[in-house]
C-alpha cells in the first residue's frame, strides 16, 4: 500500500506535496475540502493521510476529519500540517490519534522521513493485528479420497475470486475449516476472518453484535462486520439469523455500508461473505423463516462439504493428523494406530463426522496407554464386542434368525461396510475380503447391493434405497 491522500485548501500546497511524493514512488489523491476528503475515503481508505487543520469552505475542519477517520479507519496514519501551528493544536491532534504534526512551511526532507516512519508503523500494526487475530481453528485440509479431492478442487477455484460462497453439509463435517481455507489462500489472507455464530447470539442482540453501537457513555463499540473490514465474515448456521436481521444484512451486501445501533453516520465496509448451513434453506424459505433475496445473494457459489461417511478412506490420515496435533498442542502421547483400529474406525458410524473423530482420538490419547499403537479395543463401544474367549457376541435380532437369513443379513451388512470403507472401490474390497472380483460382483447382485456416485466418491447401498 502506497496510496496517500493529501487534504489542503491551498491548491499550490496540495500539488507541491503530491509532486514530491510521486518522485518518492508514492501514488497520491487530492482533496480541497472535507466533502471531497470523505468521498475519497469512502471510495477506498488510503494508506496514509496528510491533513491540513484549517480548511476553507468546508463543513468539517481537520480535527473533525481526524476524529471521523480514526473512528472508522483506525489503521490509517494521519499527519497533520498547519500554517498556524501552536502547541495546543499539536497536542489536540496527537490526542485524537494523529501520527505527527508538522508546521508550515515544512522541510521536504522532514516530511518524507515522517511519512516513511508512519507507513512502517502502520504496516507493523497491521501485522501484529493479523497475528492476534489468528484462531486456533486450523485451515489445513486433510485427505486424499475422491470426495475430498473434489471438494478441494472447488475450494481452490473460489479462492481466486471474491464471490460469496455457501457451504452446506452435516454438523462437524468441516465447513468452518473449508471457509478458513478459502480465506488463507485468497487475496484477503492478511485481513481478518470473523465468525458470526448465528445460533449462539440472542436474537434481540444480533444487530448490536453485527453492526456495533454508539452511546454517549461508551462511545463507539465496533460490531463484527466492522471488525471484519478488509477480510472475510463467516456466517455460521446462517439459517438461525432472525428475519429482521436478514433484511438488514441484505442491505449491507447491496450497499457495503450500514449505521451502528444508536448512530447516524454510515460505516463503509469491504467484506467477502462466506456462509454455511446444515439445514435445507429451500424448506426454510418455503416456511417463511429465511428470505429468498438473502439466499440468492449468499448462494452465488454453492459448495457441498461431504460427510465423513462419504470419505471413509480419509479416516486413517485424519486420525494421524489429529494425533500429531494433540501431541504438539497438548503434549499427549504420539501413538500410531493399529491396522485393526483403522479398519474398525472406517466401518463405524460417524453422525458427528470429523468433529466426532477428533474427539474420539483425543479421548483415547488421554485415557489410553502411553506407549504402543492404538488398538481396536480402546475405541468407544468396543469393549463388549467379544468375550474373553474371543467369541463374537451376537445381537438379539441376529440370534433369532435361521442360519440362512442370518448369514445373508451378515454378508449384506459386512460387504456394504467394506465397500464404503474403500470408497466404493470393488477391486480393493475383493482383495481385502478374499474373493475374486467377478465372484464379488455376483454376490453383491444377489444381495441387492449397488453403488452410486456421490460427492466425487462411490457409496454402496441397497438397491431399493436408491432415490
Amino acid at each position: 500500500m502506497s496510496d496517500i491522500l493529501i487534504v489542503d485548501d491551498e491548491r499550490d500546497i496540495r500539488e507541491l506535496i503530491s509532486d514530491i511524493l510521486k518522485d518518492e514512488g508514492f501514488s497520491t489523491r487530492l482533496a480541497a475540502n472535507s466533502e471531497d476528503c470523505m468521498a475519497e475515503i469512502n471510495a477506498a481508505p488510503p494508506a496514509l493521510m496528510i491533513l491540513d487543520i484549517w480548511l476553507k469552505d468546508s463543513r468539517m475542519d481537520g480535527i473533525d476529519i481526524l476524529k471521523t477517520v480514526k473512528r472508522d479507519n483506525p489503521d490509517v496514519p494521519i499527519i497533520i500540517i498547519s500554517g498556524h501551528g501552536n502547541i495546543e493544536i499539536a497536542v489536540a491532534a496527537i490526542k485524537q490519534g494523529a501520527y505527527d504534526f508538522i508546521e508550515k512551511p515544512f522541510n521536504i526532507d522532514q516530511l518524507t522521513v515522517v511519512i516513511s516512519r508512519a507507513m512502517e508503523t502502520s504496516r507493523l500494526r497491521r501485522e501484529n493485528a493479523s497475528l492476534r487475530r489468528r484462531d486456533v481453528t486450523s485451515s489445513e485440509m486433510i485427505g486424499s479420497s475422491p470426495a475430498f479431492r473434489a471438494l478441494k478442487g472447488q475450494l481452490d477455484k473460489v479462492t481466486k475470486s471474491n464471490g460469496r460462497v455457501m457451504l452446506t453439509g452435516q454438523p462437524g463435517s468441516g465447513k468452518e475449516v473449508a471457509a478458513r481455507y478459502i480465506h488463507v489462500n485468497s487475496q484477503r489472507a492478511n485481513g481478518p476472518f470473523v465468525t458470526v455464530s448465528s445460533a449462539s447470539v440472542e436474537p434481540d442482540r444480533m444487530e448490536e453484535v453485527l453492526f456495533g453501537r454508539e452511546t454517549p457513555e461508551r462511545g463507539v463499540e465496533k460490531g463484527l462486520l466492522e471488525q471484519a473490514h478488509g477480510g472475510v465474515v463467516y456466517f455460521d448456521e446462517v439459517a438461525d439469523m432472525p428475519l429482521g436481521t436478514q433484511s438488514k444484512i441484505l442491505r449491507v451486501l447491496t450497499e457495503q455500508q450500514f449505521a451502528r445501533v444508536g448512530g447516524n453516520d454510515k460505516v463503509r465496509v469491504d467484506l467477502r461473505v462466506i456462509s454455511s448451513t446444515t439445514r435445507d434453506l429451500a424448506g426454510e424459505i418455503a416456511a417463511g423463516r429465511f428470505r429468498q433475496e438473502l439466499y440468492d445473494r449468499l448462494n452465488v457459489v454453492p459448495i457441498a462439504v461431504p460427510s465423513l461417511e462419504e470419505r471413509r478412506e480419509d479416516i486413517p490420515e485424519l486420525s494421524r493428523h489429529f494425533i500429531d496435533e494433540f501431541n504438539k498442542n497438548q503434549g499427549l502421547p504420539l501413538r500410531a494406530v493399529s491396522d485393526e483400529a483403522e479398519a474398525l474406525m472406517q466401518t463405524m458410524l460417524w453422525p458427528g463426522n470429523i468433529r466426532q473423530l477428533r474427539n474420539i482420538i483425543e479421548r483415547v490419547l488421554i485415557l489410553g496407554e502411553n506407549g504402543g499403537a492404538i488398538e481396536a479395543r480402546e475405541l468407544p463401544g468396543q469393549g463388549d464386542s467379544a468375550n474373553d474367549e474371543g467369541r463374537i457376541v451376537l445381537s438379539g435380532g441376529l440370534a433369532t434368525l435361521p442360519l440362512r437369513e442370518a448369514r445373508e443379513l451378515f454378508e449384506r451388512e459386512y460387504l456394504l461396510t467394506q465397500i464404503n470403507r474403500f470408497g466404493g472401490n470393488i477391486s480393493r474390497t475383493a482383495t481385502f475380503v478374499g474373493m475374486e472380483r467377478s465372484a464379488l460382483h455376483r454376490k453383491l447382485k444377489s444381495l441387492g447391493v449397488v453403488t452410486t456416485s456421490k460427492s466425487g466418491t462411490r457409496i454402496a447401498h441397497l438397491e431399493e434405497e436408491e432415490a
